[in-house]
């Protein structure tokens, strides 16, 4: 496996990680400032996966659902980002010469525009969480960033 694939897979159980830590209720908070709410943030991950997917490489569609805005649950969550997830993988672990079809300029940047964009949400979801009154433990907060461990 190589290193670019499996710096993927920890940023993708990183992602879990934290879902699986977010009460299923808490999916619902929003920050001060509106737009999404959590469970939406994750959704909105999952499309963008998707919809990067449908570019680079449609075969990788097959399985993955699109979650609907007015049916976001936990299991849902959990599980098509595990699905795309894998398939995101698949992509970066079988790109051809170093590039994904339809992204400029390579492969490691490909990697890096998905984990900016995933974390960015990561942190909108911890401020909507906090600012709702239901922040993640502690043992979460400092969690996300043990990328040697996950």
């Amino acid at each position: 496996m190589n290193p670019l694939t499996e710096t993927w897979q920890i940023h993708n159980r990183i992602n879990i990680y934290l879902l699986e830590a977010i009460d299923e209720a808490n999916l619902k908070d929003i920050s001060s400032s509106k737009g999404r709410t959590v469970g939406e943030h994750f959704a909105h991950m999952h499309s963008v996966r998707q919809m990067w997917l449908k570019v680079a490489d449609v075969s990788l569609l097959d399985g993955l659902s699109k979650i609907e805005k007015d049916n976001i649950t936990k299991s849902s969550l959990l599980s098509e980002l595990q699905l795309s997830g894998k398939a995101i993988e698949y992509l970066l672990e079988n790109s051809k010469d170093g590039k994904i079809k339809g992204f400029k300029p390579h492969v490691a940047a490909f990697l890096g525009y998905f984990i900016s964009h995933e974390s960015h949400h990561r942190g909108q979801i911890m401020l909507a969480l906090k600012q709702s009154g239901h922040p993640v433990d502690q043992k979460t907060q400092y969690g996300i960033w043990e990328w040697g461990t996950r």
